[in-house]
């Protein structure tokens, strides 16, 4: 089947199977690969984009399904003027990584998280990164950059 999806402000037209997962739509036919791919299983998150704005875990979509949709991923959060988004320089400044394998889907998710709530907790941050696993690090530098990105106050 024929699929069209918005990736990044491009149009993305392929053939593929239908049972094509999001996540291989987006690193095979559209050749971005700081969406990882973690577990297939929806548990850890690292694939997380958004679709038409909402987080998702693009291992839980089909390509089908995001047929004629918008989507998101790392590489499209920088500016025009090719500036870090504020979400990536707040990981950045919290030292929010490690490995950085997870490092995607957190800030997609983030992003998201921010886009519905722009003043969250610490509380309310944990609560909205949980579908998001790192295996390096405590969170809590990860819970710093999301309350830095909100210009909120982190904790040291």
């Amino acid at each position: 089947m024929k699929v069209s999806i918005e990736i990044n402000g491009t149009t993305v037209s392929e053939e593929v199977e239908d049972r094509t997962l999001l996540v291989h739509f987006v690193r095979e036919q559209a050749g971005l690969t700081a969406t990882n791919i973690g577990c297939d299983t929806t548990s850890c998150g690292a694939c997380t984009v958004l679709l038409d704005g909402e987080s998702v875990k693009s291992c839980t979509v089909l390509a089908a399904q995001a047929d004629g949709h918008s989507v998101t991923t790392l590489e499209g959060l920088h500016g025009e003027d090719g500036d870090l988004h504020p979400v990536q320089r707040a990981f950045r400044e919290e030292h929010g990584l490690q490995c950085g394998f997870c490092t995607p889907g957190m800030i997609m998710a983030s992003v998201s998280l921010l886009d519905h709530n722009p003043k969250p907790t610490r509380q309310e941050v944990r609560a909205g990164l949980e579908g998001n696993l790192c295996r390096c690090t405590g969170y809590h530098n990860i819970v710093n950059a999301v309350m830095n990105a909100s210009g909120q106050e982190v904790q040291r």
